[in-house]
């Protein structure tokens, strides 16, 4: 569909193109959703659920999706994913879903999804493209929301500026800007939160190659100064 679409538009995909994907079609894609009228909420996310003004049984998906709760006040939820993704409600999601009582979850693995989406465009365009699957995360020290990477295939995730010099003769040496977490962001210009956009293609970035993982963005528990 993407690669049909982008010749539909006149914009043929091509090598070295990063094609970044919204997370919402990728786990409808993948089939990622799930019933509410389904679930049958545990004591806990009873409990929960009365504190937060919140449907139960949204809670108890949440909590099926969580493998740590890091914060929880009046109604929000912040949580670890079984993924190692630090955000609100583990991705459960109603927005951008048809049904009243559907919700969406993240893609079991997005680093895979991306993986096959890139090869499936390789396999029909003859296109060596980079891949990255975003999604809406809030911030722990500022307000508001951007797009970042949850998934990756075909560059790193990188700009790596330890040991550059800068115009004065210091050395670098912690810098490594989170590339894919900022073409993720600035892909959401594009598409924007309502206009059924969910796809872009970002061409003549110059990214650095390599088969990628969000995993490398990922901060150590033992590197966590606020763990």
């Amino acid at each position: 569909m993407i690669a049909t679409a982008a010749t539909r538009q006149g914009v043929q995909l091509k090598s070295n193109d990063i094609v970044v994907v919204a997370q919402k079609i990728v786990s409808k894609a993948e089939g990622r959703f799930v019933s509410l009228g389904e679930i049958k909420p545990s004591v806990l996310a009873k409990e929960m659920a009365r504190g937060m003004r919140k449907d139960p049984r949204h809670v108890e998906v949440i909590l099926r999706e969580t493998k740590r709760v890091v914060r929880r006040r009046g109604r929000h939820l912040i949580v670890e994913t079984r993924h190692g993704l630090i955000c609100a409600n583990a991705g459960v999601d109603k927005s951008n879903v048809e049904g009243k009582d559907v919700v969406t979850l993240l893609p079991r693995d997005a680093d895979r999804s991306a993986r096959r989406i890139r090869e499936q465009i390789m396999e029909r365009t003859g296109k060596d493209v980079a891949v990255i699957v975003s999604d809406t995360f809030g911030r722990p020290w500022r307000l508001g929301q951007t797009n970042v990477a949850i998934g990756l295939s075909g560059m790193s995730p990188w700009v790596d500026y330890r040991g550059v010099r800068d115009e004065f003769g210091y050395e670098l040496s912690v810098t490594k800007i989170a590339a894919a977490d900022e073409l993720a962001g600035a892909a959401e210009l594009v598409m924007n939160k309502v206009d059924r956009i969910p796809v872009v293609i970002i061409r003549g970035y110059p990214h650095a190659l390599g088969r990628g993982s969000v995993r490398q963005l990922m901060r150590p528990a033992r590197q966590d100064l606020f763990r």
